[in-house]
């Protein structure tokens, strides 16, 4: 007997007090309700707890992405989900993601206990005003001449930050994604003699809130003073289209904290990602 609810078009307005309460938090599940997850026939789901009347909410799609949820909606939530996986990631909040990952673990260990890949600690950070360090003016949207080369730093990105090569686990999936993000107006770049040095893409985008992701410097210029003005130039872009600038890093990864802390970002919560 299922705990809580799949939500529909007539909850939308109770959703959107619940994602009102932290725009930045809960950028990733406000996209995806404004790309119409709460109607008939669109890709993913949103379920709600307690069912007759939600305070938390669960996107459930390739990610599992929780939001405002406390220990009796995670038993909830995992309870529902089931033995069997159907995503590749849980991602939210510390206590939530990883509180929802040990449910899932101590009830079907041989389907969620082995996970490839945990970061338990992920700092969330934002922006809303213009970077007060000095933007590079050679960062531009990158066009689909420079493809084949934003695509190797996409990838050269991704096998260092998660430990996987996108070309072997979904080739044609991820080289699509790639080229959706440029023809979306949505990937940034610096080229140099038809090179990309330089990469940020868009990922989750709200009306409020712009996720800022995969953001790559080729090792050669690595040391040289470089990402510090191309970041305050996307964050710049992001702000001038009148959202707030966000992103999640890593809290061993030291350099690109002091990267974005000098672009004008500041901590703004902690976020956990456990990848299957």
């Amino acid at each position: 007997m299922r705990r809580s609810r799949v939500l529909g078009e007539r909850d939308d307005a109770l959703v959107a007090r619940l994602l009102d309460a932290d725009p930045v938090q809960h950028c990733f599940v406000a996209s995806r309700v404004e790309a119409g997850v709460l109607r008939t026939g669109t890709p993913g789901e949103l379920w709600g707890y307690p069912a007759k009347a939600p305070t938390s909410l669960l996107h459930v799609g390739a990610n599992l992405v929780t939001v405002n949820a406390d220990d009796e909606a995670l038993d909830a939530f995992a309870a529902d989900i089931g033995r069997w996986r159907s995503f590749v990631a849980i991602v939210g909040p510390s206590a939530h993601a990883l509180g929802l990952w040990r449910r899932l673990s101590e009830r079907w260990p041989a389907t969620y206990a082995g996970a490839r890949l945990v970061r338990p600690r992920q700092l969330l950070m934002a922006c809303a005003t213009p970077s007060p360090a000095e933007p590079d003016p050679r960062v531009a949207l990158a066009t689909p001449a420079v493809y084949e080369s934003y695509l190797r730093g996409a990838v050269a990105m991704y096998r260092e930050e998660l430990e996987e090569d996108p070309l072997n686990s979904n080739p044609a999936g991820y080289r699509h994604y790639v080229s959706t993000l440029i023809v979306g107006a949505r990937a940034f770049a610096i080229v140099e003699n038809d090179e990309v040095i330089f990469k940020a893409d868009l990922g989750a985008m709200s009306a409020k809130v712009a996720q800022v992701q995969g953001v790559w410097v080729t090792p050669r210029l690595r040391g040289r003073g470089l990402s510090i003005p191309a970041m305050a130039a996307v964050t710049n872009a992001v702000v001038g289209q009148g959202r707030v600038a966000s992103l999640y890093v890593n809290d061993f990864n030291t350099p690109a904290v002091a990267c974005y802390q000098r672009c004008g970002y500041e901590v703004v919560g902690e976020l956990a990602s456990v990848l299957f």
